[in-house]
């Protein structure tokens, strides 16, 4: 369970990253936050590429963020958009995050009042994931 305290310092973390995002293209600057099992917060924006294939969205940064710290155990995603609607996590962020926690919780926000909150599972159903995989022998 994340308190109050713990999803206001997600969302300014989210917000922050978007006001540093790289987005020269598409303009649509995103900010993420993700929240480790031990409370730690990692924050990604997204970096646009003249090549579009290898532009990285703002939650696959925050997750490689805490990655390259160590931390393979996440809480909670937040998503922020400076638009007036909220805006759910793409396909492919959503396969990366369902490697480190298929029960993820997941919030989107935005400068309007729209909030979206469900749980990854809800957003990726029947996704595969670690659990799909066996060793051959």
């Amino acid at each position: 369970m994340t308190t109050d305290d713990e999803l206001e310092r997600l969302i300014q973390a989210a917000r922050a990253a978007a006001s540093r995002a790289y987005c020269p293209y598409s303009r649509f600057p995103v900010g993420a936050a993700v929240m480790t099992s031990d409370g730690a917060i990692f924050s990604g924006c997204n970096v646009e590429n003249a090549s579009s294939g290898l532009t990285i969205c703002a939650e696959r940064s925050a997750v490689f963020q805490a990655i390259a710290a160590g931390k393979q155990s996440l809480r909670r995603v937040i998503i922020f958009t400076p638009t007036p609607t909220v805006t759910a996590p793409c396909g492919a962020c959503r396969q990366v995050l369902n490697e480190f926690s298929a029960d993820l919780l997941v919030t989107s926000v935005c400068d309007g009042p729209q909030r979206l909150d469900c749980r990854l599972s809800e957003l990726l159903p029947h996704a595969f994931g670690p659990a799909n995989l066996v060793a051959i022998e």
